[in-house]
């Protein structure tokens, strides 16, 4: 790995740590907690239709810029066109990639751009991936004791809920900035 960021350092590229997840929405949802006045039960919907969409992203916990997608399934053709995506949006900066394990993550058939470079974090350690509270904050803000008449309305709010995250780098990043990681300096030789 070290060889391979002294390698890109030279070609004068800088290198950016993203974290990368892929989380599922649908039109199952999960009833939360609500506000209601005192001594009123609230109504809370629920739904029960497995039909679901997933979203994938990856965050730099340094300075909060985020790259997402919409896509159908989680495979390693999906991940490919995720892995283009980001990629293509950083074009002069060699990606250092931190994953989990997925089975589509190490499949053969992935195809990794030149500028980005996979790691993986240790098994069952999700607490350890800063894109993990992105989802939170997107179930807690946007889907709460939400149904919806389609999967289009379902990626309607997804797309609206990544895009302010995309667009409010300081947001994102008080999210998923870490203090482990933000301490990390990226500009050591």
């Amino acid at each position: 790995m070290k060889s391979e960021i002294e390698k890109q350092s030279r070609q004068e590229r800088q290198v950016r740590l993203m974290f990368q997840d892929e989380a599922r929405f649908g039109r199952i949802n999960s009833p939360r907690r609500c506000w209601a006045p005192k001594g009123i039960r609230p109504d809370v919907p629920a739904q029960f239709v497995r039909e679901y969409i997933y979203a994938y992203a990856a965050v730099s916990p340094h300075d909060g810029v985020m790259d997402s997608l919409i896509l159908p399934e989680v495979n390693a053709q999906a991940m490919s066109i995720f892995l283009a995506e980001v990629a293509s949006r950083h074009p002069d900066e060699f990606i250092l990639m931190v994953m989990d394990q997925a089975a589509w993550h190490r499949a053969a058939d992935l195809v990794v751009p030149e500028n980005i470079k996979l790691e993986w974090q240790p098994p069952y350690s999700p607490q350890c991936n800063p894109v993990e509270n992105l989802w939170d904050e997107i179930r807690e803000k946007w889907f709460p004791n939400l149904v919806f008449k389609s999967l289009d309305d379902v990626e309607d709010k997804l797309v609206e809920a990544l895009l302010v995250l995309e667009n409010d780098a300081e947001r994102t990043q008080g999210i998923a900035g870490f203090d482990w990681l933000v301490s990390i300096n990226m500009n050591a030789t």
